[in-house]
């Protein structure tokens, strides 16, 4: 009996992308509770930031922690798509990133209020180094060797670059946030040149639509929210119970809106699954905003933003319209006829702009609903002839 099967350690092998009825583990799901509560704290100091009019430093500091959850979560799910073995210490080490999360989640704060991402960033130094092991147990098994070294080896070097990260001069912080950022990027795609891991596409495309849910839950939240509002409020009750019911609605839209073109189309080579995985950060920081404009809108009508009517509008119609038109060029367009590809990146820029109109909320209803129309009417090209094979 070997040393591994003595422990109940299964080979870390490459698993088969063509596996058939692959679908996300119930690790998996746990896994990205843990991201419900990160992105959710993210996204209330988003809020706060906006309506106190710091929407420039806001920004930024969601740019940062957004990038280290998205990261974070998206390494995982690509690592586990091709070397999930499910045995005890694939869960723990899993379990130790999840702890990682817990631990950014708890440093957005000083992240946001103070621009102190110490905490933050020792936290995503866990997360990456317990990424290390599991890649460096893979190159023990797997055919792809060097592919598995390169991604250890990458990922230790880039998390030293954080460490110095944290004695960078406050003035030279954003350039070399931007410099280490595309560092991260590129560890992937320097070891895929090599040998490309196996991805089952409709898995990955699986657990990005989960993640897009959790994002949309947040905006469900703020709607929620709207209406607790409303109940202790009998000057803005109307605007507020119409706020609610029009972010419920438009929320609604982009779900329709995001799962109306078959993802798995988008991965079948390795440049498609870099631009549909890098991609996502734009829709999925976008989701992750809207739920913030709409709160922000909720403060500005009750009177506790320093935003103007404009900037509350445009905080909740910037991220819908990035959003639209991010999943438009990641998915949609492929499958869209010249109607879809008209009406969707049109309805995306009309939403952009209609807070120069009287109605924002409510145009931004109608054009979504719109968009979803004329989804329903054209039906994906290629599904036909899928559905026949």
């Amino acid at each position: 009996m070997s040393r591994a099967s003595s422990l109940r350690l299964r080979p870390m092998l490459p698993r088969d992308p063509h596996e058939s009825g692959r679908t996300a583990s119930t690790l998996e799901l746990f896994f990205d509770l843990v991201f419900v509560i990160a992105v959710s704290i993210t996204a209330v100091q988003l809020h706060h930031s906006l309506s106190e009019g710091h929407v420039g430093a806001g920004i930024l500091s969601y740019a940062m922690v957004f990038f280290a959850i998205w990261w974070a979560w998206m390494n995982f799910t690509w690592f586990a798509t091709s070397f999930d073995t499910d045995d005890w210490l694939y869960r723990v080490l899993t379990i130790v990133q999840m702890g990682g999360v817990l631990v950014l989640a708890a440093g957005v704060v000083p992240a946001f209020q103070d621009h102190d991402f110490r905490l933050a960033i020792l936290a995503y130094i866990v997360m990456r180094l317990a990424l290390v092991a599991q890649w460096l147990r893979a190159s023990r098994h797997t055919p792809l060797r060097r592919t598995a070294l390169t991604y250890a080896g990458g990922v230790v070097v880039v998390q030293g670059l954080w460490v110095l990260f944290l004695l960078v001069p406050a003035q030279l912080a954003i350039p070399a946030f931007i410099v280490f950022a595309l560092c991260e990027l590129a560890v992937p795609v320097l070891a895929e040149r090599s040998a490309t891991t196996p991805w089952n596409p409709h898995h990955i495309t699986e657990r990005y639509g989960l993640f897009a849910l959790i994002l949309l839950g947040e905006s469900l939240l703020a709607s929620a929210n709207a209406v607790i509002e409303a109940v202790g409020e009998g000057e803005h009750i109307g605007e507020l119970v119409a706020i609610s019911v029009l972010a419920l609605i438009v929320t609604a839209a982009l779900w329709w809106i995001y799962f109306w073109a078959p993802h798995h189309t988008a991965i079948t080579d390795l440049r498609g699954s870099i631009t549909y995985g890098y991609g996502h950060i734009v829709v999925f920081a976008a989701a992750g905003a809207l739920s913030a404009g709409i709160e922000a809108e909720i403060d500005y009508i009750l009177g506790h933003s320093h935003l103007s009517a404009l900037g509350a509008s445009f905080a909740y119609t910037v991220p819908i319209a990035v959003f639209v038109l991010g999943i438009w060029v990641l998915a949609i367009r492929r499958h869209g006829d010249p109607w879809v590809n008209t009406c969707v990146p049109l309805g995306a820029v009309l939403v952009l702009i209609d807070p120069l109109l009287p109605v924002p909320f409510a145009l931004t209803t109608i054009i979504m609903v719109g968009v979803v129309a004329v989804l329903v009417w054209r039906r994906p090209v290629g599904v036909e002839a899928a559905h026949a094979g």
